[in-house]
């Protein structure tokens, strides 16, 4: 595998990643690939958005609703079938591909910026 390209630590601020919360979670049966229509509540300057994720192997709604995620802020929505994701949620593939979300180890604040 190449080395990855260097990027400036000004380019790595343009990428808003943000903590928040699942409120909801719901299937999504129109995506190509198996994947839930989440609602994130990023707090009181963000708001709540809504964001199609390719969880389904590791997650139930049930697991999901209330668990804390990791998510790009300011990419422009994009339109997935008939869904408009807001914001990107962040994971890992594991050994197989299915993805594997990123969280927090500890209480932090809904709409905490990584840094």
């Amino acid at each position: 595998m190449p080395e990855p390209a260097q990027i400036s630590f000004d380019d790595f601020m343009k990428v808003d990643v943000r903590v928040g919360e699942v409120v909801r979670c719901e299937p999504f049966p129109e995506a190509r690939k198996p994947a839930f229509k989440l609602t994130i509540d990023f707090g009181p300057d963000i708001g709540t958005k809504r964001s199609s994720a390719q969880i389904t192997v590791h997650y139930t709604p049930e697991q999901l609703v209330g668990r804390k995620v990791a998510a790009v802020v300011n990419f422009p929505p994009r339109q997935i079938g008939p869904f408009m994701s807001e914001v990107l949620t962040l994971g890992f593939p594991d050994t197989n591909g299915a993805v594997v979300l990123i969280g927090v180890d500890r209480d932090v604040p809904l709409g905490g910026r990584l840094f």
